[in-house]
């Protein structure tokens, strides 16, 4: 049975706190698996006013209808609201999700400061952010954390080697095709990549034709055909775990009928055969998104 993994990146406060439960209940009345990530620090997701010159940054906010997903409050955490701290305020949340028999690992401290910044900063200010994620994520479970999936896919060479450092199972910092292990100009970090592999709900919407009511049915055309690896699917807790949420379980009934077992990104790794090809990470765009984002090369 081939497998897809879904991978849910928690990026606010308000997504933890209203969008995790809600995933939950609804990945367990499909029994289906999943690996939550989440943000450890404090929600200052009104500084990602900064993108506003970034090429594509508004076509993308235009498109997705930001205000309607995330709410005005969120939208000024760190800017004219002082943001709150996730990791303090939602601790049980976070447990709850482990408890209810869920992957957890670790997403970033702070959201826009690892997004916004980490692909130009040195070895101290990376280790630094990560430290501080592994010492929450420590602090909140009881023991440390075994995965790590980058704020949106932006990484370094020094967050590579310190998944490695840090004695991670995997990673999942990457877009790609295929399960693989990282170089980063010719060095070899010992700690695989599980690249996200289909495009995410909010790169599609309002794109080619795609709308909310053919978005989950475009999705299900990408995986009729399972690649022999598998596929894995990242969803955001403040959008499948809230106004997306009827489209996500469309797609979670599409992907059984296709025959899909649905798993968390830990089971995912452990049904990969043979030995990873190494491949160069590499920093390019990705259609529907803005910026650049770390990819298979």
């Amino acid at each position: 049975m081939p497998q897809l993994a879904l991978k849910v990146d928690v990026d606010t406060y308000r997504g933890t706190r209203e969008g995790v439960p809600r995933l939950v209940a609804l990945l367990r009345q499909h029994q289906a698996q999943a690996s939550f990530f989440f943000s450890l620090g404090t929600d200052h997701t009104g500084r990602a006013i900064k993108r506003v010159f970034r090429p594509g940054f508004l076509g993308k906010v235009s498109r997705t209808s930001v205000v309607e997903h995330y709410g005005i409050k969120t939208l000024l955490y760190g800017t004219l609201l002082p943001g709150p701290d996730i990791g303090r305020g939602c601790a049980d949340i976070m447990r709850s999700v482990r408890d209810d028999g869920f992957e957890v690992g670790i997403h970033c401290y702070d959201h826009i400061r690892w997004q916004d910044y980490v692909a130009g900063k040195n070895a101290a200010w990376t280790q630094r952010e990560m430290q501080r994620a592994v010492e929450r994520f420590t602090e909140i479970f009881g023991e440390a954390p075994k995965a790590h999936a980058a704020a949106g896919w932006q990484t370094n060479r020094h967050a590579l080697r310190l998944t490695q450092r840090y004695g991670f199972d995997y990673s999942s910092d990457t877009r790609g095709n295929y399960p693989f292990i990282p170089t980063w100009q010719a060095e070899i970090i010992a700690c695989p990549q599980l690249p996200t592999t289909l495009p995410t709900l909010d790169e599609l919407i309002n794109r080619d034709g795609i709308t909310l009511d053919n978005v989950a049915q475009h999705l299900l055309q990408l995986t009729a055909q399972a690649p022999a690896t598998g596929h894995v699917f990242t969803l955001h807790a403040e959008l499948e775990g809230g106004k997306l949420m009827p489209i996500f379980e469309q797609l979670l009934t599409g992907w059984k009928e296709q025959g899909y077992d649905l798993v968390s990104m830990r089971d995912y790794l452990a049904g990969l055969d043979g030995t990873l090809p190494r491949h160069e990470v590499v920093m390019g765009e990705v259609d529907g998104r803005s910026g650049t984002l770390a990819l298979q090369g």
